[in-house]
């Protein structure tokens, strides 16, 4: 149940947001389920073209994921609600994106769907954005009512594309 202060109509799933972290888990494992590669769907220099795009994109969301890991050093929790002792994280690659987990995350997603030449696994993927759009608004209203100075961030910070947003 929504706290009084919550300026968000996004639910929150929990007193920290535990549902938001069980449906992507759910997510996760039907998108490994999706990119099961049926046999003979491409074969030659298209595949070794997917399987070479998808695997950059999914180093480079395990690049960024690892970054947004460290970068939030005590603070890092799986809930969206930020621990009641967190400090609020503005340097490092947070100076970029507000949400550079969730960014790896999707782009993780993007690479495996190409690797697996998966249509479905790539329509996860497009849930993936949804979903992380949405949890990330959830997270934000937490963020706000803990940080007075989250609000500033957020105005010269983009959610996910530096500079885009």
């Amino acid at each position: 149940m929504a706290d009084a202060r919550d300026s968000s109509r996004i639910p929150a799933l929990g007193r920290r947001g535990g549902g938001w972290v069980f449906i992507q888990v759910v997510l996760f494992w039907v998108l490994i389920a999706a990119g099961v590669r049926d046999k003979g769907d491409i074969d030659g220099i298209k595949l070794l073209l997917a399987v070479a795009v998808g695997t950059f994109l999914i180093v480079l969301g395990a690049v960024v994921i690892f970054r947004g890991i460290h970068g939030l050093r005590e603070s890092v929790t799986p809930m969206p609600k930020p621990k009641p002792d967190a400090e609020l994280v503005v340097d490092g690659i947070y100076a970029y994106v507000r949400h550079p987990i969730y960014l790896g995350v999707i782009l993780v997603a993007f690479g495996w769907s190409v690797a697996m030449d998966s249509v479905v696994a790539l329509i996860v993927a497009v849930v993936y954005v949804v979903f992380y759009d949405l949890k990330s608004r959830r997270e934000e209203a937490w963020l706000r009512e803990q940080y007075p100075q989250y609000p500033a961030y957020a105005a010269r910070t983009k959610r996910f594309i530096p500079y885009v947003y």
